[in-house]
């Protein structure tokens, strides 16, 4: 297998040829060497009970080396986790630490919400992790915001035993050849109802339409901006669009009543999957715990396979994405270099189960999550060549980051809006492109002129 280091790191170049400069709220670092004695400070997360109990094992461990610090965790579902975050990062009860989406960075830094990493945590941030991450996600005006952690990209999932039955020997690799699969692979009850859909998509769920969508979208030879300025009217948009209404409207392979889901993904798309009554969808590497946990001994029907390439394109591409842990600048100066010591910690190896891990990375492989730091891509590089996993190392050096401009988290649900007007049979795939295009152009429109 090729050295997933150097694939991520050209990953990163490519984000850190997207990233827009912006402008830094005035922030001042904490001090590295501050000492916190009998300070209290919070972790914000999104993560499901299993890995919030991993981190509190870990978490135990780094307070009995610091009996001067308690962290406790505070788990929100990920729709609520932007929200609670800005609503209580003013409050001395607020969220101290918050892992967040790379997308919401830049507007965080803006509103002052997240504090610059001291001298110290700084310099452990750019000396190890490949320096196209940390400049394409965690650095905004020439500052460094928080720890990276996980990268995360899409493929396309299918059943296995599904297309055995089917007599399909192999996943698509076209969209000639993923709707005629999907034709073969729906079946109906005698009313005409959908009882086992070909391909399935998730709606109501921004990012979860959004990014399965661009994927097609970056194959079939599109991008989301060029710069600042939208594409959702290019050809590859517009074609993208149209496969979607082709296969729910026309081919009537796809059922938008199985496709509900939240970030969380629990509802009809998740079940519908796991209980092997979809045979494709397009899906991140992370859901991968949540498949072994639903499926059981059927996870061996689980294949991964790259995007199926567009009539115009030439390649396979999948969008990407990462996150990384912030600070509060609204804490005290006590909590926050408490904050920074802790994060510094738990992404240092030594910290993790694993010889070698730190305990973030060994958190991340828990979730079928690719972690980021150099020194955890090589001590799991064994475990990340799985079944699951491969075609999405594989896919890392050809996926093209998520743009990190201000306005990005509004122009997902614009874009989500659109494409499930389509889903709908609210609108053409024309219309709803022109729409989106419109309303993306105001967006970008108010930070960058």
């Amino acid at each position: 297998m090729r050295k997933i280091g150097a694939i991520i790191a050209a990953l990163m170049l490519a984000a850190a040829c997207g990233t827009s400069g912006q402008s830094a709220a005035p922030s001042q670092p904490v001090a590295a060497s501050a000492k916190a004695a009998s300070v209290t400070i919070t972790y914000l997360t999104h993560w499901p009970p299993q890995q919030v109990e991993l981190l509190n094992k870990y978490i135990a461990k780094f307070e009995q080396a610091n009996p001067g610090i308690q962290v406790q965790v505070r788990a929100v579902p990920f729709g609520s986790l932007l929200s609670t975050l800005r609503a209580q990062a003013g409050s001395p009860s607020g969220p101290t630490i918050t892992g967040i989406y790379d997308l919401w960075l830049p507007e965080l830094v803006k509103d002052g919400i997240a504090a610059k990493a001291p001298t110290a945590q700084a310099q452990d941030i750019e000396n190890n992790w490949p320096a196209n991450l940390v400049s394409g996600a965690v650095t905004v005006d020439g500052s460094v915001y928080g720890y990276p952690n996980e990268i995360d990209l899409y493929m396309l999932n299918y059943n296995k035993k599904l297309f055995a039955d089917a007599g399909i020997n192999s996943p698509p690799t076209t969209w000639d050849e993923l709707t005629k699969d999907a034709q073969a692979l729906t079946k109906r009850d005698g009313s005409g109802k959908i009882t086992q859909q070909g391909f399935g998509l998730i709606n109501s769920w921004d990012s979860g339409v959004v990014h399965p969508w661009l994927s097609m979208v970056l194959s079939d030879g599109g991008q989301l901006l060029n710069g600042t300025t939208p594409q959702l009217t290019s050809q590859a948009a517009v074609e993208t669009t149209t496969l979607y209404d082709q296969l729910i409207h026309q081919l009537k392979v796809t059922d938008p009543a199985m496709g509900t889901s939240n970030a969380n993904t629990t509802g009809p798309f998740l079940d519908n999957f796991t209980n092997q009554k979809t045979a494709m969808i397009v899906m991140a590497n992370w859901w991968e715990s949540a498949l072994q946990s639903a499926m059981g001994a059927n996870f061996a029907n689980v294949g991964t396979a790259p995007i199926p390439v567009g009539p115009h394109g030439s390649a396979a591409h999948s969008v990407s994405y990462a996150w990384l842990t912030i600070v509060n600048a609204h804490a005290s100066s006590e909590q926050q270099a408490a904050a920074w010591k802790f994060l510094q910690w738990l992404d240092d190896p030594g910290s993790g189960d694993t010889a070698g891990a730190a305990g973030m990375g060994d958190l991340l492989m828990t979730m079928g999550i690719l972690p980021s730091r150099n020194s955890d891509v090589q001590t799991f590089q064994s475990k990340l060549d799985t079944p699951f996993l491969k075609s999405y190392v594989d896919g890392l050096s050809s996926a093209a980051p998520f743009p990190i401009v201000l306005g990005g988290a509004e122009l997902t649900v614009a874009i989500q809006k659109a494409i499930e007007s389509v889903e709908f049979g609210q609108a053409t795939p024309g219309a709803a492109m022109q729409s989106a295009q419109s309303q993306a152009q105001q967006i970008i429109g108010q930070y960058y002129k």
